[in-house]
Formats: structure tokens, sequence, C-alpha cells
């Protein structure tokens, strides 16, 4: 036997002690543990539903604005002769506070020159009416006489009312909104001096919805009209003021009462009461100046045994998906009353103690067997349970 012979057959001889070395210890290697395969039905959270009280609250948002606002112009001719330092933007008035006067010369004239007058007239019209009793003088001589006394007095009126528009003020305190006048400049009847707006209020226009109208308890124009005036819901102002978000409370006290054509939303007038805390400075609290835009967040109505879901939850809108029992989904359509960033609140199609899954299921059938988690934690405790016990 030649040696490529016998190098063959010595492989051959390892492959066949290799093959049976490692069958023999396939045989010693206990066999491998078997386990229940667990069903394939898909694992889902479930959360039962319970009743609430729920308080809702409705955001709407709006620019302040003042509740009186004045274009002030000059009801006479005149140049500009005094000016107050509060009549520049931003100045804060009061109440009957000259802000500027026009040159009153002329109209002074005018009041002695009516003055005068009207002593003529009423001289005049003593001695017809003397003289009409004597019978010396006609009924249409003494009716001329009365006439121009009425006359008289009239231009007197007239020309003591021309002298008191020669001193600007308002009725009101308030606050400059613009100045468009100024010292020296003479004016005409209907120039433009100013704009200026009361500062004892501020109002916010908050548009609702028709579906917000349901969950507020809003003033009615009967109601407004037989009381004058009337507190509605609460309102919870917000905006950021110097980086920081800042809050204030206001008041609706009435509707617009007109739905808006083009949007088809109702105005809300909520009234923020010295938006410049010029009654009470030292209370030291935020001021809310004209033209900031603010967050509202209306107190609603309250609702007794609502069931509440996460929105999350629903499919289409209106749609949950239900666990019996017997851990089976059922698709169902629930009627949904208000739903806000977080939950849905049901008015129908849910009760207190369904559950429902919370776990978003592929194409969920009506009938599909389902896992819950808390079936499986349950399911997983007994065997630790059971070998705890044999320790």
């Amino acid at each position: 036997m030649n040696r490529k012979v016998k190098r063959a057959l010595l492989i051959a001889g390892i492959f066949v002690v290799a093959i049976v070395g490692a069958g023999s210890l396939g045989k010693l290697k206990p066999p491998p543990q078997t386990r229940d395969v667990a069903g394939t039905a898909p694992l889902v959270e479930v959360m039962s539903l319970e009743a609430y009280e729920a308080n809702f609250r409705i955001a709407s948002q709006g620019t302040v604005r003042p509740r009186t606002e004045t274009v002030l112009s000059a009801e006479i001719s005149g140049a500009i002769v005094g000016i107050s330092p509060k009549f520049i933007a931003g100045g804060v008035f009061t109440k009957g506070e000259e802000l500027l006067r026009i040159d009153p010369t002329n109209y002074a004239v005018a009041v002695d020159r009516a003055s005068a007058s009207l002593t003529q007239r009423q001289i005049e019209f003593d001695g017809a009416e003397k003289l009409r009793v004597q019978g010396y003088r006609a009924e249409s001589e003494y009716a001329s006489a009365a006439a121009a006394l009425a006359a008289a007095k009239a231009d007197l009126v007239n020309a003591r009312r021309n002298f008191e528009r020669t001193i600007i003020s308002l009725p009101y305190d308030g606050m400059v909104r613009a100045k468009e006048a100024d010292l020296g400049q003479y004016v005409n009847p209907g120039t433009k001096l100013g704009v200026t707006f009361a500062t004892d209020y501020a109002e916010i226009r908050l548009p609702l919805t028709d579906q917000d109208l349901a969950f507020i308890e809003l003033p009615g124009a009967a109601d407004i009209r037989q009381s004058g005036g009337v507190e509605g819901p609460l309102v919870t102002l917000s905006a950021i003021q110097k980086g920081e978000l800042r809050t204030w409370q206001a008041r609706i006290v009435r509707t617009e009462g007109v739905v808006d054509e083009k949007s088809r939303v109702t105005y809300a007038v909520a009234r923020f009461v010295d938006p410049y805390r010029l009654a009470a400075p030292e209370h030291g609290e935020s001021t809310l100046p004209m033209g900031t835009f603010v967050a509202a967040d209306i107190a609603g109505t309250t609702v007794h045994d609502v069931v509440r879901v996460p929105r999350s939850a629903l499919r289409a809108n209106n749609q949950l998906v239900f666990v019996d029992a017997e851990n089976k989904i059922r698709v169902r359509n629930v009627d949904v009353m208000r739903a806000d960033a977080e939950f849905a609140y049901l008015r129908g199609g849910a009760v207190a103690g369904d559950r429902i899954s919370l776990t978003t299921i592929e194409s969920p059938l009506n009938g599909m067997q389902v896992r819950t988690v808390d079936d499986v934690s349950d399911d997983d405790s007994q065997p630790r349970l059971a070998e705890a016990d044999r320790r």
C-alpha cells in the first residue's frame, strides 16, 4: 500500500471519528425545555371609563381697545395760543382739564357785543310794553320788540358758547393717543386736533363659534335692557410682557348681538377695569396697554356625569375601539360633546364602566380577539408567586 492511499484512509478515519463523536455528544445533551407559545392576539392597553363633572373652559383671543375713543376737532376758527404739556402721545389727563386753548380775543369781544345788544333790546322791550299798556303802541310794535329781545338773548348764548369752545377739554379721565395740532397753528371748524381715549375701562372683543356658545352663559339683550349692566362669565386674559407671561382678570358684560356674516362668529365683549392702574397705582399690578393682543380663557358651564376619554383614543373623530368582557373588539360611533387638545367629552355612545383600547390597532374588526396588558401582567405574576412559595 503506497503512501497516498494510507493518507486518504487516515483522513477518512478522522472524519468518521468526528462524526461519531458529535453524535455521541448530541445524545448526552439534555432535551430543550418546551414552552407554550403565547397566542397571536394583539396586546392592547385598556382604560375603564368613568363619569366626571366637567368644568368647560372656552379659548378665544382679541385685542385690547378703549371703551371710549374721541377724535378731537376744532369747533371754531383761530390760532392755538395755549397747549397743555400733557397733550402729547401717551399724556394722561383728568376730566375737564384744559388741553388746548384757541385765541379767545374775538370771541370775548363778541360776548361783550352781544351783552350790550341784549341790554339795549331789553330797554326797548320794556318801553314798548309800557306804551302798549297805556294804549300808545300797537300790538305789532310790541311783538317786534319782543322778537328783537329774544334774538339778542340767543346771540348772547351763542357768543358765550363760542367763547367756551376756545378751551378744549374732555368729560373723562383719559390718555392722548395722537397729537395732530400744535402751538401757533391756525385751525378752522373741523380741523383734526388729536385722538384721545378714556382709561376707566378697556374692552376686548372675543370671537365665539356656535359650538362655543353652547357652553357659555352669556348675557342677552333682554338682560342688558332690564338691568342696564350684567356681569357675565369670568375671563382670564394672558399675554407676554417684558419676556414674561402675565395674566389679568376680566368679565364679559355683553355680546354684540349679531352674527358676523363673513366669519359666522358671535363677538362677546369682556371689560377690564382701570387698564393703566391709574386709580390704584400703589397695588403694583401689571398694566394692560391698549392694542395688546391677549389670549382669553373663558369660564364655561359645568356638566355633570359626562364621560371623558383621551383625544388620542378617538378614530375618525367619532369612533372608539371598545374591549368587551371576553376581550373582543367592538368598534362603535360615539357622540362627542366637546373636545380639546387632551380630552374628548362624550354625551352618548359610551357609559361609565366600558373599556376602551388606548393602543392603536391597524384595521380593527368587530369580534377580533385581543390580550390586555392587565391580563398578561396577572398571568406573569402567578408563576413568580408560586416559585416564591416553594422557596
